[in-house]
């Protein structure tokens, strides 16, 4: 009987997994791919790298709240005279394709 149950929940898991990997691979390819022109696969493989880090330090996640799997959300800013003080820096990374939004010191 264990057999049955652990090849059903090996089967769940690949389902839950596979999920998970086409959500990320449509993610990429709207962000990423469809955005920019690869020369070559060292190329890809550095446009993929890069859009992994931004993913997972800099990107917005709606089920994280708006904030990033490696990043928490920072605390809002309530007090006026720092909200009009405010000034925002963007980085473009990957020629522009990817942009990180930050607050400048």
């Amino acid at each position: 009987m264990s057999h049955v149950v652990e090849r059903l929940l090996r089967t769940v898991r690949a389902v839950l997994c596979a999920a998970f990997s086409t959500r990320r691979v449509q993610s990429s390819r709207r962000d990423l791919l469809d955005r920019c022109l690869l020369w070559n696969e060292r190329h890809l493989r550095h446009a993929l790298r890069e859009y992994e880090r931004f993913y997972n330090q800099h990107r917005a996640h709606q089920a994280l709240a708006q904030a990033a799997p490696l990043r928490p959300v920072p605390g809002p800013i309530a007090d006026p005279e720092r909200i009009i003080g405010l000034n925002i820096r963007r980085r473009d990374r990957l020629g522009g394709v990817l942009h990180e939004y930050s607050h400048a010191a």
